[in-house]
């Protein structure tokens, strides 16, 4: 829901804030970016680094983030690290904001950031406080609320209780890109690739760059004729937000690209959508996984990884067997060590994978971006 947009004087001296949780918890603060009021689904983020990427992230749209880092803005905002054309979650909780940001790259403070874009957010928060209560609740609808907007309890909390749920949620083409476009390959170009937007990140296609690839980014809403008008070497299906089994879409898309035997990569998101396409069920996680610290295990070599995620949603398959679909066998490949969710996917008969977390990740951390190479060694398998 598109906050009411309105500029805060500073945290210092800002106007009274409060945060509305559906279960009638209410946590009082101060305004911290945009004064007004903002729905979407509380979600808490355990980085420590990285807010501006967070922030950027299409895979936010409609959340309400509280950073369980007790100090957020240290370093400013600068025009470098967005990942995408604008600021996307629905509003931001913070305990300490800095006073002064201290940086060299940095052009504005992020207070100044929020404001300018709308974004209603809540500073002076017991956040630990919060945090424990969403662990213990899981995810629930929220509203921040300041200046006018700002009234009695039972009605503020009747108006979070009447905003929409996440659930069911069919959110990836409000973010994605209207129109195609072209991210070019650094260096010679090795090979091409047709991505499909469903929020994707500006540091998805730059990893792909990196290794030679030439890469069209498409809607959304793309047909499977305007996938492979591009002479793709590979298909990728990237992060993105709401409910993927709302997602009907990309699903069918992606059965299209399995049939034809394409060489086949998706991300968080994607992960999903694959999982869906090839008849696994998905499920809302009670409180999702968020943040640059998440403990992965490759099963085929034990090697654990240490990852970023955003997600709220998971594929139901089977970890302890090889299951049999409509495009052959596939495997779970890796598995969450927190609480053994399923966080990829592999076909054993088709060139096709997929990943439930970020190897693509900035600010980090970087211990999965073989899987790009991966990718690469995929397609030039399928070419020769």
């Amino acid at each position: 829901m598109t906050p009411s947009a309105g500029h805060s004087p500073g945290h210092t001296t800002a106007a009274p804030a409060v945060l509305v949780l559906e279960d009638g918890r209410f946590f009082r603060g101060r305004a911290y970016g945009a004064v007004g009021e903002t729905f979407g689904e509380a979600v808490f983020a355990t980085g420590m680094t990285g807010y501006q990427e967070t922030l950027t992230d299409p895979s936010y749209h409609r959340q309400v983030v509280v950073m369980t880092a007790p100090h957020v803005g240290n370093t400013g905002v600068n025009d470098e690290d967005p990942e995408s054309r604008r600021i996307w979650v629905a509003g931001y909780v913070v305990r300490d904001p800095a006073r002064v940001p201290s940086n060299w790259r940095s052009v504005r403070t992020l207070d100044e950031e929020l404001s300018a874009q709308g974004v209603v957010g809540i500073s002076g928060v017991d956040t630990r406080a919060l945090t424990r209560h969403l662990r213990e609740r899981g995810a629930m609808r929220a509203g921040i609320f300041s200046g006018a907007a700002l009234g009695d309890r039972a009605a503020l909390l009747e108006r979070v209780r009447s905003s929409p749920a996440m659930t069911g949620a069919d959110l990836a083409a409000e973010v994605a890109t209207t129109e195609a476009y072209v991210v070019p390959a650094i260096g010679p170009k090795r090979l091409t690739v047709a991505a499909v937007d469903l929020g994707i990140k500006g540091m998805t296609p730059h990893r792909m760059a990196e290794r030679g690839i030439e890469v069209h980014v498409l809607p959304a809403t793309a047909t499977l004729d305007e996938v492979y008008a591009t002479g793709p070497d590979g298909v990728f299906f990237s992060n993105g937000p709401g409910d993927p089994a709302a997602a009907d879409h990309p699903v069918s898309l992606m059965r299209g690209v399995l049939e034809r035997g394409t060489p086949l990569f998706g991300i968080c998101f994607g992960n999903q959508i694959l999982g869906r396409a090839l008849g696994f069920g998905t499920f809302k996680l009670k409180y999702g996984h968020r943040g640059i610290n998440q403990p992965v295990k490759d099963l085929a070599t034990g090697r654990v990884e240490v990852t970023a995620h955003n997600h709220g949603f998971a594929v139901d398959a089977p970890l302890d067997r090889v299951s049999d679909t409509p495009y052959g066998r596939v495997e779970v490949s890796h598995v969450c060590l927190n609480d053994d969710v399923v966080e990829g996917l592999r076909l054993l008969d088709r060139p096709a994978f997929s990943v439930q977390y970020h190897p693509e990740a900035a600010a980090g951390p970087h211990d999965a971006a073989y899987l790009f190479d991966r990718f690469v060694s995929l397609m030039e398998g399928q070419r020769a």
